[in-house]
Order: structure tokens, then C-alpha cells, then sequence
């Protein structure tokens, strides 16, 4: 296999992880928030505010494999 070809299939991998990662991440910060909001009784204030960490860490690591893969 060539080193162009090479290149691409490892680029082609880093982006492929991108809808799960973000994904993930965004369900993860939602029912973390649900969890808490039932434990305590507040919703949907934990839900929000998980959710929004989430979104935030959904776009950290899209940034993060951006710059993985510029580097490639």
C-alpha cells in the first residue's frame, strides 16, 4: 500500500468518529442531568445544564480530532 493511501484510510478513520463522539457526548450530559434531576426533584435545572456540558465537550472533542487530523 502506498503512502498516500495510507494517509487517507487513517483520515478516514479519524473522521468517522466524529457523529458517534459528538453523540455520545451529548446523550452522556443529558442523562447525567436526568439522573440528578430525579434523585433531587429539580428538573429539568440539572437536565439543562448537563446538557449544555455536554454540547460543550461535544465540540472540545470535535476540535480535538480536527486537530488530530490536520497533524496527519
Amino acid at each position: 500500500m502506498d503512502e498516500d493511501l495510507k494517509k487517507t484510510i487513517k483520515t478516514l478513520g479519524y473522521f468517522s468518529t466524529i457523529g458517534m463522539t459528538m453523540a455520545l457526548s451529548i446523550a452522556l450530559g443529558a442523562l447525567i442531568g436526568y439522573y440528578i434531576d430525579k434523585k433531587f426533584g429539580t428538573q429539568p435545572w440539572f437536565s439543562f445544564i448537563f446538557l449544555g456540558l455536554g454540547i460543550a465537550a461535544a465540540f472540545r472533542n470535535l476540535f480535538i480530532l480536527y486537530k488530530k487530523a490536520k497533524d496527519l
